[in-house]
Parts: structure tokens; C-alpha cells; sequence
């Protein structure tokens, strides 16, 4: 079992849920966040909460789900940011799950 994460500006939502389902993905949860960017280089330790200008409406998606499901999903990731050239691509990462209870 593999922990999806998925993140994009809300812009791509639909093109998030696109990819979700073209992955066999049909257990997932979503959320909106907000982004923000600062390009400053100070100690982020200084601010808890970023102090920067720009913000993004974003969502945050994760799924507990196969190992092939997961990767088919970052395939397809990879594919849309090649074919979207963005200042914003759309994110995804993959991480163990090394114990689970249920």
C-alpha cells in the first residue's frame, strides 16, 4: 500500500479527478488550501505562517492505494505537465506506508 499525494492549483481540479480516475483510483479524499510562494530566503523558522504576497487557491488530494495504481497516476501527472506547460504544474508524490490498522 502506497500514500498518493496529489497537489494543484483548484484550476485543475477537474484535470486532477481526470487523472484520479484514469489511475483505477476510486477511494480518495480532497481538500482546498491555500498556496503561498515566497521567494524570499529567510529561516522559514522565523514565520510559522508564510508572509508572502502571493497566494493560490490550491487542492490537496491523497489516496491509500496500490503500488501500481499510485505510479499509474504520477505517469499520468508527468504526462499533463508536459502537455500544460505551467508556472503551477500539478504535483504528485509517492510514499510507504509501513504499517496500517483498521
Amino acid at each position: 500500500m502506497k500514500l498518493l499525494l496529489i497537489t494543484g492549483l483548484q484550476e485543475s481540479s477537474e484535470d486532477i479527478a481526470k487523472i484520479i480516475r484514469e489511475a483505477g483510483i476510486s477511494i480518495f479524499s480532497t481538500s482546498a488550501i491555500t498556496g503561498f510562494k515566497d521567494n524570499a530566503m529567510e529561516n522559514l523558522l522565523d514565520h510559522w505562517f508564510s508572509s508572502g504576497t502571493e497566494s493560490y487557491n490550491s487542492v490537496f488530494v491523497f489516496s491509500f492505494t496500490e503500488e501500481e495504481r499510485a505510479a499509474k497516476a504520477l505517469s499520468l501527472i508527468h504526462e499533463f505537465n508536459r502537455e500544460n506547460d505551467s508556472r503551477f504544474p500539478v504535483r504528485g508524490f509517492i510514499l510507504p506506508v509501513e504499517a496500517s490498522v483498521y
